[in-house]
């Protein structure tokens, strides 16, 4: 058995020997059952039983919902086979199975939590206590003795329980551990990319601009590759998970000499879909930066998590947009603004504000929220 799983099932294989020891106390104690001997062989599947699902529960292949059900078809037969040993009701008495019949609670609550536990507890109740009516008791089935269904439902649900705060522990340590990983691996390949590429692209930026003409481009290209470079390796994304993308990785892709990305040092995960749509976005707002102030005009995205939102804002300093020209633009069929920023965040269940003054730059601020896009995984 393994994973934090593991003493769980041990505790109930040893639970379900122990209880059959104690069974076969009570039948060879009692001296008055009315067939022994179909005792013995309740006792014997009981036994047999107890092999069979200490041994399945052990591996996780064997464990599932089949196993629960056969567990608790056996615990029932073996149960509701009382009366066909004990004969007729004594006050006080135990059903032949003892306290065995808690294991198949316990199995039930380890593997699927507390509503589970609640629901085996609930199933075997009822019939013990079905039993003591069916025998007659002379209580009366609303009078008889709950004591133990109400034992047997909070082990059903405590135990429920602690094993699922267990399983999230193990989670939460493991995902720990891959993000220590991560980072002793990101840090390995800085320093190797510091020693290699950025001293190369530092050197190309230098003698490009030392040389002019052409190699001059080419070294300011080296250069926005170099800042770009310098960022992403600074960035400790999130390990990746499957639809999940971390929206400071996207953005990290715009930095360059002109444009200033700056992210928090937390992941900020969405949806890859979510992710990618708001990422395109601000490629859009820089796009209409190049092309309003120029390719290599400054410009500024910031990123943020509160409230749970994410906000994504592009500012630069250019010209500024005249009041009513985004209107004529959309109605002149350019649809840069309306469609590929205004409609993708739109779509994404977000907002955008767009704050401008001739010769004051534009602000574009993108918002999106978190938990409903994520569905709580933020």
């Amino acid at each position: 058995m393994t994973g934090i799983e593991g003493p769980f099932w041990r505790v109930i294989a040893v639970f379900r020997v122990a209880s059959l020891v104690y069974a076969v106390l009570l039948l060879l104690r009692a001296g008055g059952y009315a067939h022994p001997v179909t005792g013995w062989l309740v006792i014997c599947v009981m036994a047999l039983w107890s092999a069979v699902a200490t041994f399945a529960y052990s591996s996780p292949e064997l464990r599932g919902r089949t196993l629960l059900a056969a567990d608790m078809v056996v615990t029932l037969g073996c149960l509701l086979a009382t009366p066909l040993v004990q004969g007729a009701y004594r006050t006080g008495s135990l059903p032949v199975t003892g306290t065995w019949m808690g294991g198949a609670v316990l199995a039930w609550g380890v593997y699927g939590g507390r509503r589970a536990g609640a629901v085996a507890a609930l199933v075997v109740s009822v019939a013990d206590l079905w039993l003591h009516d069916l025998r007659g008791s002379g209580v009366g089935f609303e009078n008889l003795p709950i004591n133990g269904s109400v034992l047997l439902f909070l082990a059903g649900v405590l135990v429920g329980h602690v094993a699922q705060l267990a399983r999230r522990a193990e989670a939460r340590l493991q995902r720990a551990i891959e993000i220590e990983a991560a980072g002793r691996e990101r840090d390995r390949i800085a320093r190797d990319i510091h020693d290699s590429v950025l001293q190369v692209l530092a050197l190309v930026q230098r003698r490009g601009q030392e040389i002019g003409g052409e190699a001059a481009e080419l070294g300011r290209l080296a250069g926005e590759q170099e800042a770009a470079l310098r960022e992403l390796v600074r960035l400790r994304p999130e390990p990746p998970r499957d639809g999940v993308a971390d929206l400071r990785v996207l953005l990290q892709a715009y930095g360059s000499a002109s444009v200033t990305v700056s992210v928090p040092a937390t992941p900020m995960s969405l949806p890859e879909t979510v992710a990618r749509e708001l990422a395109a976005a601000v490629g859009a707002a820089l796009d209409n930066v190049a092309g309003h102030c120029g390719p290599h005009a400054p410009a500024w995205v910031f990123a943020e998590s509160d409230d749970g939102l994410i906000t994504v804002t592009v500012r630069d300093e250019g010209p500024g947009i005249p009041a009513g020209r985004l209107e004529e633009a959309a109605a002149a069929g350019r649809l840069g603004v309306a469609q590929s920023i205004k409609g993708r965040v739109t779509d994404l269940g977000g907002t955008v504000t767009i704050i401008s003054s001739p010769g004051e730059g534009t602000e574009i601020e993108m918002s999106v929220p978190v938990r409903s896009r994520l569905g709580g995984c933020a």
